[in-house]
């Protein structure tokens, strides 16, 4: 009795390169990426949370550019990102000098004084920017809407 040590035979001794892929980690990863990107995008789509005055004579508004939010903490957002006072000041008057007629939005919480969202609209009015809009939601809407 022997025993065969080798590639079993007498001859040539030539390996195969191994030719498959195994992709089981890869659609694993794949996998907890899909399900991350789902739990996070309702989150990244909340928005700010704004409760907007209402009027009856609010209009819808078509394309926004330039939208100023200033929530119930008092923080100043351009566009849904945070801003300093003193770069939203900077950045107002870059606006008005690209582009001198455009429309600014401004969006302020209800329960923010009165006073604090003059103070806005006066340092958007001293960078040069000569149209503000005040943004509301029609009356008999759902409380805590954001538009």
């Amino acid at each position: 009795m022997g025993a065969s040590v080798g590639n079993g035979g007498g001859g040539s001794s030539r390996h195969r390169a191994l030719a498959e892929i195994n992709i089981t980690p890869l659609v694993d990863v794949m996998l907890v990426l899909l399900i991350i990107s789902m739990l996070a995008a309702p989150v990244l789509q909340k928005g700010i949370p704004l409760d907007l005055p209402a009027t009856e004579t609010a209009q819808d508004i078509h394309d926004p550019r330039t939208v100023v939010s200033l929530d119930r903490d008092g923080r100043l957002r351009l566009n849904d990102q945070p801003v300093h006072p003193d770069l939203l000041e900077r950045r107002m008057k870059a606006l008005a000098t690209g582009s001198p007629g455009e429309t600014v939005f401004l969006r302020a919480d209800k329960l923010i004084p009165y006073g604090e969202v003059l103070l806005v609209m006066d340092r958007i009015r001293k960078a040069g920017v000569t149209r503000i809009a005040l943004v509301t939601v029609p009356m008999g809407a759902a409380p805590g809407s954001t538009r």
